[in-house]
């Protein structure tokens, strides 16, 4: 009914304001739904297998690596095989050999493995050219002037050649300079075989030796042999003078110290071999009268022992030991002849 022209109010439609607060309820949830998945897409896996959800709230955490000093793995170095020791077989050519092309045949002929040269001879001779001042005084060295450039040519190639050097027993060098030599009451004193003495106690005369040494190792000699090396054995020893060539005490000490200076000598040719000549007797340390001993011998890079009738091959302790034979031994074996056949 209407009054004064107006209908009667009859309030608010509840499905207008029903709709109105379903339409804002709608877009909350929508808001809702896209900023969740605006926060989950990190972690949403699409595979083959379907969609998948990581959240990180419900994954396992792994342990943090301990920390501490990096580990470094070093790869040792391989260690080398050692070489083991080649036969020795020395035979001794004449020195014609250094020069005349027939020393690997000669070596090869007497089923050898060196060549043996006479570099410095029982008479204190020199099969080179010197330019040592004591050698140059005694006229000790060769006369051909083309010998060493010979010498160093072969010692250039295949053959491995060993220098023998008389050490002391030298009959040129005491001659020209007395103060070097072993001495008797009367002058020079003389072995069993005339021949003089250069001594192993004088600085001067072990310096002319090992000055002679590095000679031949700079000529290219893969060996140097040291030969009569002590003091003398042979002769009337009652007769040698004692004075300080040849001291009642101290001869061993003195025989020290020439082999370390034939070391110190060859430094600068790290590969050259040095090695002894001795006798059974002096390798077992009854040669009282040469001063040598075992612990002498256990210097040297090899040792070549002379054998008297009966006595055996003695044994050191870390050095190689040769027996010296009269003649080229068998094959396979190690032996070193120092005489010339015939001789």
């Amino acid at each position: 009914m209407r009054r004064n022209g107006y209908d009667s109010y009859h309030g608010r439609s509840r499905v207008r304001t029903f709709l109105k607060v379903l339409i804002v309820l709608l877009l909350v949830v929508l808001a809702v739904a896209v900023g969740a998945l605006l926060w989950l897409e990190p972690y949403i896996d699409y595979s083959a297998n379907g969609i998948k959800i990581n959240l990180p709230f419900f994954q396992q955490k792994e342990p943090a690596p301990a920390t501490g000093a990096p580990v470094v793995v070093t790869t040792p170095e391989p260690t080398p095989t050692p070489e083991p020791e080649e036969d020795f077989r020395g035979i001794l050519l004449p020195n014609s050999a250094l020069y005349d092309g027939t020393a690997a045949q000669q070596v090869e002929a007497a089923g050898a493995t060196a060549a043996l040269f006479d570099m410095k001879a029982d008479d204190g001779s020199l099969g080179y050219i010197s330019g040592l001042a004591l050698a140059i005084q005694a006229e000790a060295s060769a006369a051909d002037p083309a010998l060493n450039a010979a010498i160093q040519l072969l010692n250039g190639g295949e053959v491995y050649t060993v220098a023998r050097v008389s050490c002391f027993r030298d009959n040129l060098v005491p001659r020209s300079d007395m103060s070097l030599a072993i001495h008797t009451n009367a002058g020079n004193w003389r072995d069993s075989g005339d021949t003089r003495w250069l001594s192993p106690a004088n600085e001067s005369a072990r310096q002319y030796v090992v000055g002679v040494c590095r000679e031949l190792a700079a000529l290219g000699f893969d060996e140097i042999l040291l030969d009569n090396w002590a003091f003398p054995t042979d002769g009337e020893l009652g007769w040698i003078k004692a004075d300080a060539n040849y001291p009642a005490d101290g001869r061993t000490a003195a025989l020290e110290v020439f082999l370390e200076e034939v070391r110190a000598g060859l430094a600068e040719f790290p590969e050259v071999k040095v090695s002894l000549v001795t006798t059974a007797s002096a390798a077992a340390g009854g040669a009282v009268e040469s001063d040598q001993t075992a612990a002498l011998l256990e210097r040297a890079d090899r040792v070549l022992v002379r054998l008297g009738e009966g006595e055996t091959l003695p044994r050191l302790n870390q050095t190689p030991v040769v027996p010296v034979l009269e003649q080229a031994g068998q094959a396979r074996e190690d032996w070193a002849v120092l005489t010339m056949t015939g001789e």
